[in-house]
């Protein structure tokens, strides 16, 4: 069962692309972000173009053709097999083996068209529905789980916990 607004996947194989020729890009997606669109956003900014910038769109059609649209159909990147936004991102940028990310996949993919059970899972929505429900626009909603999906990675990565009172970010 596809969450509200999904995509229709395509078929076809991951291309690995160069992270070099998406640098300082805007990036442009459904707005009201949710479990998919909110971890991919997440994962352009940290892992694959920390320049990025984001259009939170009513429609997919308004689309700027200069934007890489991402989660919606007929975007530039969009579900591709059995895998969501989050998994085809990872493997287009050559970001898949990550242990952190490989963990934050499992968790999208369950939530957003099931699978796996990932304890974890229940916890995220959870937050994340409570900030939807707090902020009154998308780019508030990515500074606050952005933070969320920190702690997450460092979770699912297994990297010891930072002294108590250490601030560890990931940049």
């Amino acid at each position: 069962m596809l969450s509200p607004g999904e995509p229709q996947a395509v078929d076809g194989a991951i291309a690995l692309l160069d992270r070099a020729s998406y640098q300082a890009r805007t990036w442009a997606t459904r707005r009201h972000l949710w479990v998919d669109r909110a971890a991919s956003a997440w994962l352009i900014k940290r892992f694959i173009d920390p320049q990025a910038s984001f259009l939170w769109l009513d429609s997919p059609a308004d689309c700027p053709a200069d934007a890489l649209g991402f989660d919606f159909d007929l975007a530039t990147f969009t579900h591709i097999g059995d895998r969501v936004m989050f998994e085809v991102l990872r493997a287009s940028f050559g970001v898949g083996n990550d242990k952190g990310l490989m963990g934050l996949g499992a968790m999208v993919h369950a939530l957003d068209v099931g699978g796996s059970f990932v304890p974890e899972a229940a916890g995220f929505e959870a937050m994340l529905g409570g900030v939807r429900q707090r902020v009154a626009d998308d780019d508030h909603l990515m500074r606050e789980i952005g933070a969320v999906l920190d702690s997450l990675y460092l979770h699912f990565s297994g990297e010891s916990q930072p002294a108590r009172g250490k601030n560890k970010e990931i940049t």
